[in-house]
């Protein structure tokens, strides 16, 4: 019997990558998704598969709990608000999505009698974590972002003890590849720096470049829920990253071009750096895209940013200046 997948957010980045990989798997898959952050684009190439659904829906609105879509066996829930700055401007709107919402579909998910519910959790929860960053390092979020997701995460574990739902929250760190957001605030260093290679501007460098992010390629990331899912392990988090971190002038070499440094902003760790030794010892998963051919994967499609906004070192500080504010 064909089984049956929910994804929140599957018209975003992440969600829309797990989406290819269940119609893949074959399964049935219903999309939730308000289009907010997401874009229907990243799934448009499936309208005409029989197995895929998609339901325009605001995951705050409360009748979102007591949706009929028969049976189903897991439900994994990528919707949310991501950014900084905006969760420091509207910190209001982040916990209307990220733990009021997930209260929805945490009842949606009771309703239906799921067999799993997996959460994409932040690694932002850490704050400024020493590394390599286990899952038993102590809790730390700088801003309402990381906060809403692990109060979201927090959620997850009282719905499962109470209402008996199994779950996994999945910590992801830095992903990255096709589909990663490009429009809205100022953010993720592919959508700035594409756009500026795009336009034969210099890459605007934070800081002296050193830093480093744990990168993993998103069909990893998407690969890691689905086994997560499938696998007889409940009631567990887990990191996700390469557990490889790369520095910020790495990516430029890679890119190859000229860059303009611009200040180091206050509340930023040095370094991101998973390990995922549980999640590979317990799943059996391991990344399989290194770094330098992920970016050379969404180099092919360069002109899908060029659209995106053009930031300079003027439009950075002052879509920054919340940032500098609080967190300094």
């Amino acid at each position: 019997m064909i089984k049956t997948a929910i994804v929140t957010g599957g018209a975003g980045f992440i969600g829309s990558h797990l989406v290819d990989l269940l119609l893949l798997k074959k399964y049935k898959v219903i999309v939730i998704d308000d289009l907010s952050g997401g874009h229907k684009k990243n799934i448009s190439h499936h309208k005409n598969n029989k197995n895929f659904f998609f339901l325009k829906r605001n995951i705050c609105d409360k009748k979102i709990q007591k949706l009929n879509l028969g049976k189903v066996d897991y439900l994994f829930h990528f919707a949310g608000k991501g950014d900084i700055v905006p969760s420091i401007e509207k910190p209001t709107l982040y916990f209307d999505t990220n733990v009021s919402g997930t209260i929805n579909v945490l009842e949606l998910a009771r309703n239906l009698k799921i067999k799993k519910f997996i959460y994409a959790a932040s690694s932002s929860c850490y704050g400024l974590a020493k590394v390599p960053t286990s899952e038993s390092h102590p809790l730390d979020p700088r801003y309402p972002y990381a906060l809403s997701k692990l109060m979201g995460e927090k959620t997850c574990k009282h719905w499962s003890e109470l209402y008996k739902i199994p779950y996994i929250s999945i910590r992801i760190f830095n992903a990255y590849g096709p589909r990663v957001k490009t429009t809205g605030a100022y953010g993720a260093v592919f959508g700035v720096f594409f756009k500026q290679k795009l336009s034969g501007k210099p890459f605007t460098l934070v800081g002296n470049g050193n830093q480093k992010r744990d990168f993993l390629f998103v069909t990893d990331v998407a690969n890691a829920f689905y086994m997560c899912a499938i696998s007889n392990k409940k009631n567990k988090v887990y990191n996700l990253g390469a557990g490889a971190p790369q520095s910020i002038l790495s990516l430029i070499k890679i890119l190859k071009g000229k860059f303009i440094k611009i200040p180091k902003r206050p509340g930023e760790p040095n370094c991101t750096w998973a390990n995922i030794s549980k999640i590979k010892k317990e799943i059996k998963w391991t990344p399989k895209i290194n770094f330098k051919e992920g970016v050379n994967i969404m180099l092919k499609d360069i002109n899908k940013w060029k659209d995106a906004p053009l930031w300079n070192p003027v439009k950075i500080k002052n879509a920054t200046k919340t940032w500098f504010k609080y967190l300094s």
